[in-house]
């Protein structure tokens, strides 16, 4: 007799969300039905992200916001725009993905952030914060040319995202062009969770029925026929509305910038998203929804904690607790945030700054054991640039600690606010290369090409933990002007590191090991698998020369001097875009030496690298040790049979 325990069926596991696979599944379900496929969406976030892992915390916060808006809009052909992935993955339950969540930011799955080739209903790209707003404003003037005026925008914003300057541009866009456009706000900040309170509930209810609009209109409008006396019974009607709005809604700021304002909201109530959302569709010009939500909602262990959970690798579904490899070395990032620390109080001058990433930056270990020195600007990154800026010209000095692809946002102020003026800024570049399963928008696949043309910059990548400690330190002291170093995600190599720090010289490589027949100069990350690689090469008769490059900028240029002379046959190495990288920088100056040796340069291609564990994705692009072992084979291959020609 069999007495293991029936496995329940996905049909008898989520009764109603088994029924639904688009949208239009919901549109007939009532109230008490759509309750229950909330639950069950809870339910099955919880069951697959703690498999599989993902992020987490933000989408379990949305889920009577997303049901609300495909039940009342009509998606896809109403455009829905997220700002950011971490909110939608609810989205993709229900648009035609639930079964693709099993594999979502695995190679070959679906995204982790929105994407306009996976689906219908992605009506805009997101992985980049703060982009919502103006992306949906652009839909809805695009809406007024085409002459579709049924046809209804929602931007969601949310997660810290108004924290962002961009979004408060596009509001104020939006206040002066008065397309017809919905934002919801999807604020799960703990703090603001008392204002939601029956009054304020009652009012925005009241303020939104169509009744209530129309007879506003009217009044508007008979006022407007009585002349002077009609012009003070306006203005006297207008400051009663706004009088009241101020005293219970925190909606100034927002009616200040030509939006209507509801809110706050429960946005875990459903019977009150869907009738405010039925309400505001009907409205004309910009709306803005402020909706309260609780970010893991449901899922105690996530539940009331800023950063836990909020991407989370697989872990007990019980506790809540992620999984952990055994004997895992610590991570670049851990390193980067200790060494900070230990230089702080060293130097009291010296400050850490991050756009809303303190755990992801290790600058949450600064905010810790030195909280006078850290400063978190939000997701503000250009306006934390020019923040540094103005600290360098007092003497302090600023460690911009900021993810390659995020630091794309603040060029400008870098070239402008920093370089041009020569000022002491370190910008510390974590995620630097392929990041995995975040995929394109997070790989910083750009960050030696956009910063090695800025006039008087510094650009170095550490090899190791231990030249990492060793780069902050010199940075920190470089004091010439603007210096970068950048390194990968994930776990350090897992050498032995030193107790203190020592100087590095600028511009100045290292060489590894000799060789005779061709020479590896390698950068950052690199530098490892080019050890492998040599190795390789040497059970196939080659020798190689491995350097480590330390600098893209300024190179070394006595030993490139020395090594064109030794070898014909050159490979650059590197974990960035292949134009206008290290390998971009080392041919510019061969070309202004006049110097004829065959150059290979080995980065990543001229295109989106999609998502997949950085070691797939290192062997697909043939960067790992096996794959670069086979790229140099076949250079020096070639060029000895076209010299036999």
């Amino acid at each position: 007799m069999n007495n293991e325990p029936k496995t329940e069926t996905f049909e008898e596991k989520y009764k109603v969300l088994s029924k639904v696979n688009y949208p239009s599944d919901i549109k007939n379900m009532d109230i008490s039905e759509l309750k229950l496929l909330c639950a069950d969406i809870r339910e099955y976030l919880i069951d697959t992200i703690s498999e599989i892992g993902g992020h987490f915390g933000g989408g379990l916060g949305t889920v009577e916001l997303t049901v609300g808006v495909h039940k009342v809009f009509n998606t896809p052909y109403d455009l829905v725009v997220w700002d950011t992935g971490h909110q939608a993955y609810p989205h993709k339950i229900l648009t035609g993905r639930k079964e693709a969540l099993k594999k979502i930011r695995r190679l070959g799955g679906i995204s982790g952030f929105l994407k306009r080739t996976e689906s219908e209903y992605d009506a805009f790209g997101a992985g980049h914060a703060t982009t919502s707003i103006s992306a949906a404003l652009g839909m809805a003037i695009g809406r007024d040319i085409n002459n579709e005026p049924d046809r209804k925008v929602i931007a969601i914003i949310g997660d810290g995202a108004m924290t962002g300057g961009m979004a408060y541009e596009a509001m104020n866009n939006s206040g002066i062009l008065k397309s017809d456009l919905i934002v919801i706000l999807n604020d799960n900040n703990m703090s603001i969770a008392p204002n939601v309170w029956q009054i304020s509930n009652y009012f925005t209810e009241m303020i939104s029925h169509p009744d209530y609009n129309k007879f506003k209109g009217q009044i508007w409008d008979l006022t407007g026929k009585l002349d002077h006396f009609g012009d003070r019974l306006r203005k006297i009607a207008s400051r009663l509305e706004s009088g009241i709005k101020a005293v219970i809604t925190p909606g100034m700021l927002f009616e200040a910038l030509g939006f209507r304002y509801f809110g706050p909201i429960n946005g875990h109530n459903l019977h009150q998203v869907i009738r405010i959302l039925e309400h505001s569709k009907k409205l004309k010009g910009p709306i803005l929804i402020h909706a309260i939500t609780e970010k893991g909602k449901g899922y105690k262990p996530a539940e009331g904690h800023v950063q836990r959970l909020h991407a989370s690798t697989p872990f007990d579904k019980l506790t809540g607790i992620a999984y952990k490899k055994a004997d895992a070395p610590i991570a670049y990032t851990t390193i980067f945030g200790n060494a900070l620390v230990e230089i702080v109080k060293q130097n009291p001058k010296v400050v850490g700054i991050t756009a809303a990433m303190p755990d992801g930056t290790g600058l949450d270990i600064l905010q810790k054991e030195c909280p006078k020195n850290y400063f978190d600007v939000g997701i503000a990154e250009e306006h934390g640039v020019t923040f540094a800026a103005g600290l360098a010209t007092q003497g302090i000095i600023p460690v911009v600690a900021i993810y390659s692809t995020f630091l794309q946002r603040g060029f400008d102020q870098i070239i402008h606010d920093v370089a041009l003026q020569k000022l002491h800024v370190v910008f510390v570049m974590d995620r630097a290369g392929l990041v995995g399963a975040d995929g394109p928008t997070h790989h910083g696949s750009f960050d030696i090409s956009y910063l090695r043309f800025i006039p008087g910059i510094v650009l170095m990548a550490p090899k190791d933990e231990a030249e990492l400690r060793d780069m902050l330190y010199t940075a920190v002291n470089y004091k010439k002007g603007p210096i970068a170093l950048r390194y990968p995600r994930g776990s350090a190599l897992g050498v032995p590191m030193k107790e203190g720090f020592e100087t590095i010289e600028i511009g100045k490589a290292e060489i590894i090991s000799e060789g005779e027949d061709v020479a590896l100069l390698a950068f950052g990350s690199m530098v490892n698998y080019s050890i492998k690689a040599a190795s390789l090469l040497k059970e196939e008769n080659i020798s190689a020369k491995v350097v480590n490059m330390r600098f893209a900028k300024p190179l070394d240029i006595e030993l490139l001097d020395d090594i064109a002379s030794k070898f014909d046959k050159i490979v650059t190495l590197e974990e960035n875009s292949i134009i206008g990288g290290l390998g971009s920088a080392v041919l510019e100056y061969f070309s202004d030496k006049n110097y004829k040796n065959d150059v290979l340069r080995i980065g990543l291609p001229d295109a989106f690298v999609e998502h997949g564990t950085q070691e797939e994705l290192h062997k697909i692009l043939g960067i790992d040790p096996d794959g670069i072992k086979q790229r140099v084979i076949s250079f020096i291959h070639t060029y000895q049979n076209q010299s036999k020609v």
